[in-house]
């Protein structure tokens, strides 16, 4: 962890350097999340489209050393797996509105390989979080059809930093995260996108954002 990357100027409202901006899902918009095995190099490949208007997820779990995704195989992945109880293969979840709860992702330029990113969490009251409910923060590579041997869109999670306490959101000014993650080997800056979300007791996702988007 390099907390001196973390400083107000590179976390400032608007700075951005090489992270990508795409389209905003509407608030309570459906996440769709894509659970790979670092083995299934056809399951990379093969076309696996989302409703317009999702969140989207691209997860690679470990397996063995030699397996074909294992460059881009991420440890968190499989704990990801493990809150929600589930295996590998496609999770739908229904969008939906969390009154009262504002969430919102910044991100600065990158700097000797890392990103600063920033959570804030904003809530009414305590009814607006269920007991048990983290924060977490994500760099998402968005991958373009043809770009890594993927016949359609990916949006890979390629580091994670949580669970994030959300102690302190109700207060008047919510409360703030700020997490260097780093710019993970393979992956092309410019594609990079910060994203948050804040996850329930039992791993499903009540609220996304990512930056510039609310």
């Amino acid at each position: 962890m390099h907390p001196s990357i973390l400083g107000a100027g590179l976390l400032a409202a608007g700075s951005v350097c090489q992270i990508a901006a795409a389209g905003c899902p509407a608030p309570g918009a459906p996440v769709v999340e894509h659970f790979i095995t670092a083995g299934c190099a056809d399951c990379w490949a093969a076309d696996a489209p989302v409703p317009p208007g999702s969140w989207r997820f691209d997860w690679i779990a470990p397996g063995a050393d030699d397996a074909p995704l294992s460059a881009a195989a991420l440890p968190d992945a499989a704990e990801r797996l493990q809150r929600l109880g589930a295996q590998p293969g496609v999770r739908n979840q229904a969008g939906r509105a969390l009154p009262g709860l504002q969430l919102k992702v910044g991100a600065g330029p990158a700097w000797q390989g890392y990103f600063g990113l920033q959570l804030q969490v904003q809530a009414r009251s305590r009814a607006a979080l269920p007991p048990g409910a983290t924060g977490w923060l994500a760099l998402v590579e968005l991958l373009p059809p043809g770009s890594e041997v993927n016949n359609g869109q990916r949006e890979l999670v390629r580091s994670v930093a949580g669970p994030l306490t959300l102690d302190g959101a109700g207060r008047p000014k919510g409360i703030t995260h700020l997490r260097a993650l780093r710019w993970p080997t393979g992956a092309r800056p410019e594609r990079l996108q910060a994203r948050g979300w804040i996850e329930a007791a039992d791993g499903s996702l009540l609220a996304v954002a990512a930056q510039r988007c609310p």
